[in-house]
């Protein structure tokens, strides 16, 4: 008889996509470089202790509850983007908010690639760019890569389909390469009110917190 005994995991973090993975992988060990107390997010994934599940898009709503069964804390991290948009990541968020050891925001600009400072985007890109906290920030980037090589023409001719797949190119080089160049500092002069600090902590805090009881199961 063989017992199957509740496995290390402390956290499943429930994210929209895997360019957000790639964000957090890399934002949190420059940050718990220089503060030990901010989880290291790659290392307990690693560690088989969190582990990221993307839910590609779609219907928010159906994942406020999908995982329950797995009795696990969870904590849902879902891009603001732009009403009516909003309002139905809000009413997931407070589905998953009623249950017990999870927790879900919202964050408060339009998407992650919003906490990257313009400075950092330059020194990975060769190129200045500015933007606000709701501007798609993939979209203006892509111009800017797009300018940067061979012209055959304006950006502005090019077709919605070739726009768009450019985009999705430079959101994943925001993702991986520009975000390698953020600092701690940088990261405070676009995130003043510490949000995305304030994220980790509430992670790190459901991490240490005692795990649901699981029952042991026989065969």
């Amino acid at each position: 008889m063989r017992r199957c005994r509740g496995n290390n995991v402390r956290l499943l973090f429930v994210v929209e996509g895997v360019n957000d993975i790639e964000f957090l992988r890399r934002i949190s060990p420059i940050l718990h470089q220089s503060d030990p107390s901010l989880p290291n997010l790659a290392e307990l994934e690693a560690l088989g202790k969190l582990i990221f599940i993307p839910f590609g898009g779609g219907h928010v709503r159906a994942w406020s509850d999908r995982l329950a069964p797995l009795n696990l804390p969870e904590f849902h991290l879902y891009d603001h983007e732009l009403p009516p948009e909003t309002e139905y990541r809000q009413e997931a968020a407070d589905c998953v908010n009623q249950r017990e050891h999870c927790s879900a925001v919202l964050t408060r600009k339009r998407s992650l690639e919003n906490y990257l400072h313009p400075q950092a985007i330059e020194i990975a890109g060769g190129f200045p760019i500015s933007f606000d906290d709701f501007d798609c920030v993939a979209d203006l980037a892509a111009k800017c890569l797009y300018q940067q090589g061979v012209i055959d023409k304006p950006w502005e001719l090019q077709s919605l389909r070739a726009r768009s797949r450019m985009a999705n190119r430079a959101k994943r080089w925001l993702n991986t390469v520009a975000v390698g160049h953020m600092t701690p500092e940088l990261l405070r002069e676009r995130d003043a009110n510490g949000e995305l600090i304030g994220w980790f902590r509430t992670m790190s805090s459901m991490i240490d917190e005692p795990q649901p009881t699981q029952t042991e199961e026989t065969e």
